[in-house]
């Protein structure tokens, strides 16, 4: 189980089999996905460093957290429910007994995600005003979702894809790339959203709400493996699915407006 965390940890930040021009490619898709979902909360955050340091910290610390807890707990928890269930009934009870391990992604990426927002949150006397505990969010929710993507452009790209793929497959071979461009959306959303609750005072209220939107958003991949999806149905929930958080994120930057700032006790 160790290893098997150390080498998915390993996989952001190493990738063997791939040419130095793919990683740049791969790198240039995930800023420029980025760029198009962080811009229309137009915030100047990120012309302060520490806004660096909440990007940068936010990811390492959501993708440690992914290799060596959510990871672990998801095989111990599928191991648990196979040996109760048996692998043939747990196949068939996938809807359900898939539940836990999807929700782990949910509660340990949001709150990984969130652990430098509550840093800022904590160190300005717990008192922030909620378009700013918005604006911290989404720039943590954009720093895991410039990792993740570059990770899986990098995987994309080692499995073979190239422009052959597209001459062969059609529009369909550019999912992959479609899928990760609105997650990089639901990432920046979810985040924003729990930070905006954090300033509000409920805190630990609306990580629960990201946890189980981001949740709901993974779920698809169950439907799939369940035969209710096929991968255009995934891609068309994931798409809405970004689209509606976002647009929420977005009202309460910029429809609602701000309220005073609540200390959470």
């Amino acid at each position: 189980m160790l290893e098997l965390a150390v080498n998915f940890f390993l996989s952001g930040f190493v990738y063997p089999g791939i040419l130095w021009n793919q990683v740049l490619l791969a790198i240039g898709l995930g800023l420029a996905f980025g760029a198009v979902w962080f811009a229309p909360y137009w915030t100047p955050i990120l012309k302060k460093p520490w806004a660096w340091a909440v990007l940068a910290g936010s990811a390492f610390l959501t993708w440690t957290a992914v290799a060596f807890i959510q990871i672990p707990l998801q095989q111990v928890t599928g191991n648990f429910l196979v040996d109760q269930f048996g692998m043939e009934t747990y196949q068939s009870l996938i809807l359900l007994v898939g539940i836990p391990g999807i929700l782990l992604t949910g509660l340990v990426q949001e709150g990984a995600k969130l652990v430098p927002v509550v840093v800022c949150w904590w160190r300005k006397g717990r008192k922030i005003d909620p378009k700013f505990g918005l604006a911290i969010g989404a720039v943590a929710g954009l720093g895991l979702g410039l990792l993740e993507a570059v990770w899986a452009h990098n995987n994309i790209f080692a499995s073979g894809w190239g422009w052959q793929v597209v001459q062969s497959s059609g529009l369909m071979a550019l999912a992959p790339f479609w899928e990760r461009f609105f997650t990089i959306a639901a990432h920046i959303a979810f985040s924003a959203i729990a930070g905006w609750g954090l300033a509000r005072g409920w805190g630990w209220q609306f990580y629960l709400i990201a946890a189980v939107m981001h949740a709901f958003l993974n779920y698809s991949v169950v439907l799939l493996y369940a035969g209710y999806f096929t991968v255009v149905a995934l891609e068309i929930q994931v798409a809405v699915i970004a689209a509606v958080v976002t647009a929420a994120a977005l009202w309460l930057r910029w429809g609602e407006p701000s309220g005073p700032a609540v200390s959470e006790t």
